[in-house]
């Protein structure tokens, strides 16, 4: 957590649990002080800082309880706070206009360095849907990619399951805090997700209780994380519209299934697709799409042998890491390349044996001539 002192800390969290302080206040305050425990210290003055007197009369009272929960919560194993300003905070999330501020983690966050495709869907989807989703997380885990959804009802828990049929990775975006696992039916999913090498990851204050206006901000997190979302059975009403197309204003790729033009439940797949979302039938509609990736030998969706990617041993990144480890974001910053880029090719060189991840940074494993 960026080496911070004790009372920074805890005045960070302080101000996050504050009812009236968002993400876009919270940034004002620290940005404005230079500390949130400065910030803290300073509530009489928030209007210098551009807040409303609203907010300046707030008790801080139950937020220090809080806070005090949440620094309980951080002694157990495998649960971890990221900050914005933390190395281990996922670069690609941070391009997007309104990162959160705070991240509660359950897992391992090495994960959201990798490359990631949210697959997201229906809530209430058909039989057909929920093995299509199932069957495409699948084989897109094999591949290689992070499979991330919000481990709602239906597509979601569907993607969760599919790459965890694979032994793939995934992670689960909650719209509450992680102390309310919601929905209750896929605790379980979520206790699997944990054990196999998966995370479950939030914005929201550990004891935040599911609400509605909740996941429409769930979902920017989840496009931001991935270089693309796949949409895979959607009515016109459904939220995963809004997780396309806040993936599509955050310049990442979007996909989407068709359908029958009979089905009301595809009906917003089909707007996507007009809108300039690609129309995936199988997974190289994917892969083509994101550069750098190699599929061969792709049948169907339902049948197919994915390879894992030609090794490229004259890559720059390679030569990089030769003279030292490195994060994902220092290469993709010192070498003057896209980081999706970065993280698509060492992903391909992870694969090929010739890198490994630990705590973020990037070392080689072994070279060839």
């Amino acid at each position: 957590m960026n080496d911070l002192s004790a009372q920074e800390l805890k005045a960070r969290l302080i101000l996050h649990n504050l009812p009236t302080i968002g993400g876009k206040r919270f940034f004002q305050l620290v940005n404005h002080y230079e500390s949130a425990d400065i910030a803290l210290h300073s509530q009489t003055k928030w209007q210098q800082a551009g807040l409303p007197n609203s907010s300046i009369s707030v008790d801080h009272k139950q937020a220090k309880e809080q806070a005090e929960q949440t620094l309980h919560w951080l002694e157990l194993e495998n649960q971890q706070l990221i900050f914005w300003d933390s190395p281990h905070y996922p670069a690609l999330l941070k391009e997007i206009s309104d990162f959160p501020p705070i991240l509660y983690a359950k897992g391992n966050i090495s994960l959201l360095e990798k490359p990631q495709l949210a697959i997201v869907g229906s809530r209430h989807a058909s039989k057909p849907g929920l093995d299509t989703a199932y069957q495409f997380a699948k084989k897109l885990a094999e591949g290689g990619f992070v499979i991330t959804s919000g481990l709602a009802l239906g597509i979601d828990g569907a993607a969760h399951s599919g790459a965890l049929a694979s032994r793939g990775e995934t992670i689960a975006v909650l719209g509450c805090g992680l102390q309310h696992m919601y929905p209750k039916s896929h605790h379980k999913l979520a206790q699997d997700i944990i054990e196999n090498n998966g995370t479950l990851i939030s914005e929201f204050p550990l004891n935040t209780a599911p609400q509605a206006s909740n996941f429409p901000r769930r979902n920017r997190i989840i496009s931001g994380l991935s270089l693309g979302t796949l949409v895979v059975e959607a009515s016109l009403s459904s939220g995963s519209l809004i997780t396309a197309k806040l993936a599509a204003e955050q310049g990442r790729e979007v996909f989407a299934i068709p359908g029958s033009i009979h089905y009301a439940g595809i009906k917003g797949c089909h707007q996507l697709i007009r809108e300039g979302a690609t129309l995936v039938e199988s997974i190289d509609h994917i892969l083509d799409a994101l550069q750098g990736w190699k599929n061969i030998d792709v049948k169907s969706p339902l049948d197919t042998q994915q390879s894992f990617f030609d090794s490229i041993p004259d890559s720059l990144l390679l030569k990089t890491l030769k003279a030292a480890p490195q994060s994902s974001e220092s290469l993709a910053m010192s070498l003057d390349m896209p980081f999706d880029k970065v993280l698509i090719e060492l992903t391909d060189l992870e694969l090929e044996g010739f890198i490994s991840c630990e705590a973020g940074i990037w070392y080689i494993r072994h070279t060839s001539e």
